[in-house]
C-alpha cells in the first residue's frame, strides 16, 4: 500500500450523527463519528452487529442522510447539493463494492462494468477501453462476454471491483467485500483491490467482521454503540 500523496481528495467526517425516530426515545446509530483520510490512505473499520458500521458507510456513499454532523470529499459537502447533483457527484466520485455484487443478470461481465457511465457520458470509446483494462486486470479477460450466471462468486466479485472503479473515484467503499467467498477467493479479491487502489490512490473504507482483512489497511477503526473506540 502506498502513503498519501495528496490532500486534494481528503475525506472529512465531523461529529457525525444518525437517529431513526421510535417509540419512547430516538434510536441512536452513529454518535459522533469524527474522522480524517486522505488521498490514498486505506481504512478498515470492524465492530459488532449492530454497531453503525453498514450506515456510516451508507452516509459516506450519499445513500442516506445524517441527522447531524458534516461529511467533506475534495472539499465538498455532498448533502448541500440538490438531488441531481447529488447523483453526479455520487456517481463519479464515490465507487461501491457490496457483500452481494448486484450485478445485472442480463448484462455481461463488460456492460456491467459499463453501467455506471450510461448515467454520465455514456459508453465513449475510453471508457470501453478503460473497463477492458480493468477486467483484464482482474483477471477476466476472456470472460468479457459472459453473464453472472456464467461467472463463480468470485468472477462476480471481481467484475463489481472493475465496476466500482469505471470512474477513477475519489472514495471506493466496499461492505464485507469478501464475506460470500472462500478462503482462497477472499483473499485474491482483497489482493485486487488493494492492489488497484494502491495505483489510483484514492481513499478506501471496508467494513468488514474479518479482523484478517482489517489488518491489511494503514488505519483500522472499531464501532461500538455508534462511536468509534
Amino acid at each position: 500500500m502506498r502513503k498519501p500523496t495528496s490532500t486534494a481528495a481528503a475525506l472529512n467526517i465531523s461529529e457525525l450523527r444518525k437517529s431513526y425516530p421510535s417509540p419512547g426515545e430516538d434510536l441512536t446509530v452513529l454518535d459522533g463519528v469524527t474522522l480524517t483520510l486522505e488521498s490514498g490512505e486505506s481504512l478498515g473499520i470492524t465492530g459488532p452487529s449492530g454497531s453503525g458500521k453498514s450506515t456510516l458507510l451508507h452516509i459516506l456513499g450519499t445513500l442516506e442522510t445524517p441527522t447531524s454532523g458534516r461529511v467533506e470529499l475534495g472539499g465538498e459537502n455532498p448533502f448541500e447539493f440538490p438531488s441531481r447533483r447529488l447523483a453526479e457527484f455520487r456517481n463519479r466520485k464515490i465507487g461501491f463494492v457490496f457483500q452481494d455484487h448486484h450485478l445485472l443478470p442480463q448484462c455481461t461481465a463488460l456492460e456491467n462494468v459499463l453501467v455506471p457511465t450510461l448515467v454520465a457520458d455514456g459508453v465513449t470509446a475510453e471508457k470501453e477501453a478503460w473497463a477492458r483494462q480493468l477486467l483484464e486486470r482482474v483477471g477476466l479477460s476472456a470472460r468479457l462476454d459472459h453473464v453472472p450466471a456464467e461467472l463463480s462468486g468470485g468472477e462476480k466479485q471481481r467484475v463489481s471491483i472493475a465496476r466500482a472503479l469505471i470512474h477513477k473515484p475519489m472514495l471506493l467503499l466496499c461492505d464485507e467485500p469478501s464475506g460470500n467467498l472462500d478462503s482462497s477467493n477472499a483473499a485474491t479479491v482483497r489482493d485486487l483491490f488493494l492492489e488497484l487502489h494502491g495505483e489510483l490512490q484514492n481513499i478506501l473504507v471496508v467494513v468488514t467482521h474479518s479482523l484478517d482483512l482489517a489488518a491489511h489497511f494503514d488505519r483500522r477503526v472499531e464501532l461500538r454503540r455508534g462511536r468509534i473506540e
